[in-house]
């Protein structure tokens, strides 16, 4: 048991550490603002209701020489490096050498309260034709969603398994049953920290106190693991008692 709820913890800090970022046009990208309902988005908090039409309006400006043409538009919304919510309205249009072009969508996001819900770190990108971003502008999503959203059922799931962690860990020390090697001890501890870390971040944004963003979310998950770490570390050699030795007899000749 203790071995699966590890591995379990170990999936979610994964998802923090090991997400990759979106690919960028080396050539030809361009200037980018964006306003959701008539709201600029960039350094904002923009409500999103899934229950309404979002009204999205780009201004591409293009500094290059030479024209670039754009082929969709994504909208998705990120948290612990895993995509919880992604839209693409494929729109072709060209945005001429030093020049401006501006589009007008309309978004239906009807099945967004089934996968997020809380504060999420959000971005609106142009893609070409290649899925290559051309040009982007984040900002945080304060989406109006389910608790029983994707998101919501895995913070859920997460604090599941922090606990059986936490359980497991303090039962073997209650019992006597952490190895008597301190480091040992501490690593026992670690997945319970982890998870702690995953929760706290998980509860912050759908609470919609703290958006989980990197310079956010790693310092907290990281932390609570140091300190998971050093609590197994400093916790008491485990107690031998006379059950659990073994006596062995050699006989000799």
């Amino acid at each position: 048991m203790g071995r699966v709820i590890a591995a379990g913890v170990a999936l979610g800090l994964c998802a923090v550490l090991l997400g990759a970022p979106p690919a960028v046009a080396d050539s030809g990208s361009l200037g980018l603002q964006v306003s959701i309902d008539r709201r600029p988005v960039e350094d904002a908090t923009v409500p999103i209701d899934p229950a309404n039409q979002v009204e999205l309006q780009v201004v591409a400006t293009n500094s290059g020489t030479a024209p670039v043409k754009v082929r969709s538009v994504r909208l998705s919304g990120v948290a612990l490096a895993l995509t919880f919510f992604a839209y693409d309205t494929t729109a072709p249009f060209e945005v001429p050498a030093h020049g401006t072009v501006t589009r007008t969508f309309v978004l239906d996001l009807a099945d967004l309260s089934g996968q997020a819900t809380g504060l999420l770190p959000a971005s609106v990108e142009l893609l070409d034709a290649q899925r290559v971003t051309l040009g982007e502008v984040t900002t945080v999503a304060d989406v109006q969603g389910s608790f029983w959203s994707v998101y919501g059922v895995f913070g859920l799931a997460m604090l599941v398994l922090t606990v059986l962690a936490w359980v497991t860990a303090l039962l073997a020390l209650a019992r006597h049953r952490l190895a008597p090697n301190r480091w040992r001890r501490g690593l026992r501890f670690l997945p319970a920290g982890f998870g702690t870390g995953l929760v706290a971040v998980i509860s912050l944004s759908v609470l919609r106190l703290v958006p989980p963003e990197p310079a956010i979310e790693l310092p907290v998950v990281l932390g609570a693991a140091a300190i998971a770490f050093l609590l197994g570390y400093l916790t008491p050699n485990p107690v031998v008692t006379g059950s659990d030795t073994t006596v062995r007899l050699e006989f000799t000749r």
